[in-house]
């Protein structure tokens, strides 16, 4: 007959030690409350007593999972990548563990992801909508079960919740400034679908910055496509084969921009010398194309840790469903390469 095999639990490690099973918990989550020391000779008696930790009895003991649900639109994009190292660097400090969920762009799996996180048990969310999302029911439930709810970069002030965004009208305004500087006088834009707002306010500091330098709108020159490299193609041959042909394009941001720039390059058309082009975002291959594009950087990493830091920030003063959101704006960076730096410094 077999002979079963009891598995050690935190309340062993609390026994063998003289110290409550709370504090046992916190140590091995790495609690920033608990000492180094304390956290060293707890590791190290889990470890001499063959400890593994059973998550879900510890949820349910503790209320908490010590799980942070991210959601993101697209893993391919190197944006949310670097938002989750800054997401996950936080985390770690307090001692939770960080559970990813693509959205693909899409309403339904968005939908998906939140209750995939509701099943899990998940301690807060911290989410950017996709493109597709409209109706935002999926994260007015999280708020209705009590659970904080985050949003970065693509957020809704429409559901009252705490985020963190990059001012993406200033930098728009700063990156259509910069096509002037640089002797531009018929600037496009290729924009993004407008029910998103950092695409709306993109087109909106695209305006104004030709406003104040007192250059006509020509709403030839503004197309609209889909946010991709295909569609960023297909916008700018639509912008070459139209009666006023741009001199500058600003595109909502570096996927968009990259096809551009061979829709531009495919036309014979040299850059920046006849066509100055500006993308968005700061993407990693941004600077190793040729030419080298210019951009707009978001400062990723701090819009992940600042969003992980409004999380923790909810969860020591206790989450309210009716209590004031914080919104934390981050100032965008100008980065200007060789696709639109005609002249100056």
């Amino acid at each position: 007959m077999s002979q079963s095999i009891s598995k050690t639990t935190i309340e062993d490690i609390a026994r063998a030690l003289n110290i409550t099973a709370a504090t046992v918990s916190r140590a091995l989550h790495n609690h920033p409350a608990i000492k180094e020391a304390t956290k060293k000779i707890v590791r190290e008696t889990a470890e001499k007593l063959n400890y593994r930790p059973n998550r879900i009895a510890s949820s349910l003991r503790l209320g908490r999972s010590y799980i942070i649900g991210v959601i993101i639109p697209s893993a391919e994009i190197s944006f949310f990548g670097s938002v989750i190292h800054g997401i996950e660097k936080v985390a770690n400090i307090n001692g939770y563990n960080v559970l990813i969920y693509q959205s693909n762009e899409l309403y339904e799996s968005e939908k998906k992801g939140v209750q995939t996180f509701l099943q899990s048990q998940v301690d807060g969310v911290l989410a950017s909508i996709s493109k597709e999302t409209i109706n935002l029911d999926h994260y007015s439930e999280l708020k209705r079960r009590g659970i904080p709810l985050v949003l970065f970069d693509r957020a809704s002030d429409s559901l009252g919740v705490s985020s963190v965004v990059v001012n993406d009208y200033r930098g728009a305004f700063d990156a259509t400034r910069h096509l002037i500087e640089q002797g531009c006088r018929r600037i496009a834009h290729i924009g993004g679908q407008q029910h998103v707002n950092i695409f709306n306010q993109r087109l909106k500091g695209y305006i104004d910055a030709l406003n104040v330098h007192n250059i006509a709108l020509d709403d030839d020159l503004i197309v609209y496509g889909k946010v991709s490299i295909e569609s960023g193609r297909e916008c700018m041959n639509r912008l070459l084969a139209g009666t006023n042909v741009p001199d500058g394009v600003f595109a909502v941001e570096d996927f968009t921009a990259l096809g551009a720039m061979q829709a531009i390059k495919s036309a014979g058309k040299k850059m920046p010398e006849e066509i100055a082009l500006i993308g968005f975002a700061n993407e990693a291959f941004g600077e190793y194309l040729t030419p080298s594009l210019s951009t707009v950087n978001q400062q990723t990493v701090v819009m992940g840790e600042e969003a992980a830091k409004l999380f923790f920030d909810i969860q020591r003063k206790g989450h309210s469903p009716n209590g004031q959101p914080q919104k934390l704006v981050l100032e965008p960076a100008l980065i200007c390469r060789q696709s639109s730096k005609r002249f100056g410094p």
